[in-house]
């Protein structure tokens, strides 16, 4: 098949380890490549993020600590953050590092201002010296740096390239493939060449068992963990668990997809519950977990890194519907068919942030996942004509992407409001 090796190339890009959500956590990556531009001690921070940041980094717990928000972010990124770690950059933070960071925090060292002027996803970090200064902008995606500058000299710049769109970034070549296409690929590429994909299974799971735990969260995934028999019930459980325990600030990496690490849990663990849960060969697992990944990734090239509906549901949902399928031995038809089901029924969920609540709003999607490629599976296909669907799955995605992008074009301004009106 063509271009194997550039799918495997977005694979390796777009599945990486995260710890803690990855709003904040990008935030902190930004943060600790200023400080280390930067060279000399901090004396104060501007942070300016667009309105999805501010939104997704409000509410959400920060690994290894009982505090929220972007800023204990930024400050936890002086004390410990490491760039090189690119999605755990804070995975060196202790109690003690913590209240260093609480203490730079009490001194008034850092501002968070909304970045209006600007569309998709935006970071800057200004990190200011007694004799120095330093910047970093991230753009599009969590981890791409466009900008670095000294002093106002750029050490590294692809702005421009950026803002003119010139040279697509390695995510958005998926666009360039039919979801036949994608399924070719899991079908036949080398095992080897993807079998970094069963590392965020086992990652994955182990949050999910972590949240299972009394002390996690509020309860709801052990709430449902009342069936042992019921592989659905399970698979609601597992994942609803794991979110909760990765928003509540869990100290354990999770397997992202698409930029997002509660993307990761619903593209994978639904996919590994039901395939050993039906006793479906391993390798066939982890090829249809790529599946869902890959078209987890088509889709958020659409509807944007960061948008007003849930990506939980309308990206990884759909991708774990179509690897779901795909493992339990679809033809093309009810992969595709697998995929337009998901979009039928649940392309309206709105996304207000990152939360502990987001748990509830991952449970639904599994079950809705889980129905859609039972449906396909028995030749039950929502009709083409019916709402924002259309005759193919390539359509009907580009036009979720259309209602997402334009459509809710202001959603994000209302939700943002709301929430802040609460401060």
């Amino acid at each position: 098949m063509k271009d194997n090796e550039l799918l495997v190339s977005i694979l390796k890009d777009q599945v990486v380890p995260a710890l803690g959500c990855t709003e904040p956590t990008a935030v902190a990556y930004a943060a600790a490549k200023a400080k280390e531009v930067l060279g000399e001690e901090i004396v104060s921070m501007d942070v300016y993020c667009d309105k999805n940041i501010i939104k997704n980094g409000k509410e959400v717990g920060i690994p290894g600590t009982h505090e929220k928000g972007i800023l204990v972010a930024a400050a936890l990124a002086i004390i410990v953050g490491k760039s090189d770690y690119r999605l755990e950059v804070l995975k060196e933070v202790t109690d003690e590092s913590l209240e260093e960071a609480m203490k730079l925090i009490d001194k008034n060292m850092f501002t968070l201002s909304l970045k209006n002027d600007t569309n998709g996803l935006y970071i800057e970090v200004i990190a200011k010296g007694k004799t120095n200064t330093s910047r970093v902008i991230i753009r599009k995606t969590h981890l791409n740096i466009v900008l670095v500058e000294k002093n106002g000299k750029p050490i590294f710049s692809a702005e421009e390239e950026t803002k003119t769109a010139a040279k697509p970034a390695l995510r958005d070549k998926i666009k360039e493939f039919k979801i036949s296409e994608l399924k070719e690929f899991v079908d036949t590429v080398e095992f080897e060449k993807i079998a970094f994909i069963n590392d965020g299974i086992v990652m994955n799971k182990k949050m999910g068992l972590e949240g299972l735990k009394d002390h996690v969260g509020i309860g709801f995934g052990k709430m449902l963990n009342t069936d042992a028999d019921s592989f659905s019930k399970y698979a609601k459980s597992l994942t609803a668990a794991a979110s909760e325990a990765r928003m509540a600030g869990a100290p354990y990496p999770v397997m992202s997809s698409a930029g997002s690490g509660n993307h990761g849990l619903v593209a994978i663990l639904p996919i590994a519950v039901v395939g050993e849960s039906l006793k479906i060969d391993h390798e066939k697992i982890v090829r249809g977990v790529a599946l869902s990944h890959l078209v987890t990734i088509y889709i958020k090239t659409y509807t944007g890194s960061l948008s007003p509906v849930c990506g939980c549901a309308v990206a990884a949902g759909v991708g774990a519907s179509a690897g779901l399928a795909y493992i339990m031995g679809g033809t093309m038809t009810q992969i595709e068919g697998a995929i337009k089901n998901m979009i039928a029924g649940i392309s309206g969920m709105i996304c207000d942030g990152a939360k502990l609540g987001c748990a509830y709003k991952l449970s639904v999607s599994v079950s809705s996942c889980i129905d859609a490629a039972e449906m396909a599976m028995n030749n039950i296909f929502i009709p083409s004509n019916d709402g924002i669907l259309d005759k193919t799955a390539e359509r009907s995605i580009q036009n979720l992407g259309k209602v997402s992008s334009v459509g809710m074009s202001n959603t994000d301004d209302i939700i943002l409001e709301v929430m802040m009106d609460r401060c």
